[in-house]
């Protein structure tokens, strides 16, 4: 299931930005750009990450975060702040925050900051599914029936399948789990890949297998 992000910003430009940009890379996105809006969705509709901009036009983000968790609710915060000052991001902390972004940023980054977020807030990654085990110390794959060894980047592919088992997982997500940041890698790089799994999959016998979505990724299942 893709992670819901609840976006707190008044710029029109920035709002297009987020809302599209993250839905391309595969979150759930509403956008608000008041802190009254956002402490209405955020409490009938708990989210599972936010993005608030400290300066509303309404209140200061850091208020709207206290405000949410008193309330109970739990998500990440992520701040966005044209100030970078070291008072700021204390601020930022002790009103319930989870991390600090300044303006202008990159883009990718505050996706990576906000997988991170999402992945601490899951809790360990998921080791096994149906009847396949992977075991992290000796970088194998298991059943009843079996073990395989996995290459490094074998074993993180299938850890990013396993993570999010009959979701489907799309190309640059993979490339982003399975391969060193700024890597080009080719989609059919990654199709080879999937090829070598699945032949591993089938050595072990197991029920659960690498189903293509054409167009966009894989699920595992």
């Amino acid at each position: 299931m893709s992670s819901r992000v609840l976006v707190v910003e008044d710029n029109p430009e920035l709002q297009r930005l987020l809302g599209q940009g993250l839905g391309e890379e595969g979150f759930e996105v509403t956008v608000t750009r008041t802190g009254h809006e956002a402490l209405g969705k955020a409490e009938s509709d708990p989210p599972d990450l936010l993005v608030i901009d400290i300066g509303l036009p309404d209140s200061d983000g850091r208020d709207v975060c206290q405000a949410l968790r008193s309330a109970g609710v739990t998500a990440p915060v992520l701040f966005l702040t044209a100030r970078d000052s070291g008072v700021d991001r204390v601020s930022g902390f002790s009103a319930g925050g989870d991390d600090y972004l300044t303006k202008p940023f990159v883009f990718a980054e505050l996706v990576a900051r906000l997988r991170s977020l999402a992945r601490r807030s899951s809790g360990p990654a998921r080791e096994s599914i149906g009847d396949l085990r992977l075991d992290p110390v000796r970088h194998m794959l298991a059943t009843s029936s079996g073990s395989v060894s996995l290459t490094p980047t074998e074993f993180r592919l299938t850890g990013a399948l396993m993570s999010r088992a009959g979701e489907v997982v799309r190309r640059r997500e993979m490339v982003v789990a399975a391969w060193p940041d700024g890597a080009i890698v080719h989609d059919n790089t990654v199709d080879v890949y999937v090829r070598r799994l699945r032949k591993k999959f089938a050595e072990l016998e197991s029920a659960t297998g690498i189903h293509t979505v054409h167009g966009v990724g894989y699920r595992l299942e």
